[in-house]
């Protein structure tokens, strides 16, 4: 899996829906499974569904990371078992995978038998690692957006440079009246690239807003 958190990377993993995977340890019952989830709103929505489908169940436990590698925001609860037995290892799987707008839900079921702190750290662990395997992460682009007008003289030119560069851009929305404007979604990495080379076949005519 390529490592999405390295300086100047073009992308990140996001993760996505995955099943309910489910896990024994001496008698207690483990659900896991894997959600987007950009928001720490849409996380607690989730949890909360979770927790009135499954309103029998002694824990609710949970791990999450919303937002880009850059800016990126986690969260853990242990939701009532030993501090740091839970929640942390339950993140870990998401770090170690390098997934992002994740959340990982293990629900426990508790089996009549203490697993002690080192046991419970393994179990949710194991649980959410699994879980977090059984799904297929999206390569979610980190881009830019340009937005730009210029003359229909340029018009031919600008198209052609946009041509040279289709392997760094994601999108154009084009609009044509009463003059050529263009919003580009380009890589965040090659925004300034493009900007430049722009401005230089259209010998600085092209406008850019802000």
């Amino acid at each position: 899996m390529n490592d999405a958190n390295s300086e100047g990377a073009d992308h990140y993993l996001s993760a996505v829906d995955g099943p309910e995977i489910e896990t024994r340890v001496k008698g207690s019952r483990f659900l896991a499974q894997v959600f987007r989830a950009p928001s720490e709103e849409l996380a607690a929505e989730l949890l909360s569904a979770l927790s009135r489908k499954y309103y029998d169940a002694t824990h609710h436990c949970s791990g999450a990371r919303y937002g880009m590698p850059d800016a990126v925001l986690e969260r853990f609860d242990d939701d009532g078992e030993p501090s740091g037995t839970a929640g942390r290892p339950i993140l870990g799987a998401l770090r170690r995978l390098k997934l992002f707008d994740g959340l990982i839900v293990v629900t426990r079921y508790f089996g009549g038998t203490k697993l002690g702190s080192g046991g419970l750290v393994r179990a949710y662990g194991e649980a959410a690692a699994a879980a977090a395997a059984a799904v297929e992460p999206e390569l979610t682009w980190i881009t830019s957006e340009l937005l730009c007008r210029f003359q229909y003289e340029d018009l031919g030119s600008v198209e052609s440079e946009l041509t040279r560069r289709t392997a760094e851009l994601r999108d154009i929305q084009r609009d044509f009246c009463p003059e050529p404007r263009f919003r580009i979604r380009v890589l965040a990495t090659r925004a300034a690239t493009l900007r430049a080379a722009l401005v230089e076949t259209t010998a600085g005519r092209i406008e850019f807003e802000s």
